[in-house]
């Protein structure tokens, strides 16, 4: 099981703070995985509509398309954070 964290306006949009799903077997990537999760409902749709304002870590890392993700791993998406 996947564990996904949804922060700031993510949480608004998607309207859920996280959620747990099982990931299918050719969700392999962070890229695929975003793919993935547009396709669950209007809300994911619209919530990830641009990934350029959407940043993930993957186990309390930063992660980037390629990196690889798996059903026992925590998915955090966020805006980027600015600060000073």
């Amino acid at each position: 099981v996947l564990k996904v964290l949804y922060f700031a306006w993510l949480r608004q949009r998607v309207g859920v703070a996280e959620e747990t799903v099982d990931l299918p077997d050719d969700v392999t990537t962070v890229g695929t995985m975003l793919a993935w999760l547009r396709g669950r409902s209007d809300a994911h749709a619209t919530a990830l509509a641009d990934l350029s304002v959407v940043r993930v870590a993957v186990n309390q890392d930063y992660a980037r398309d390629g990196d690889p993700v798996a059903n026992h791993d925590e998915v955090a998406l966020f805006p980027p954070v600015t600060g000073g």
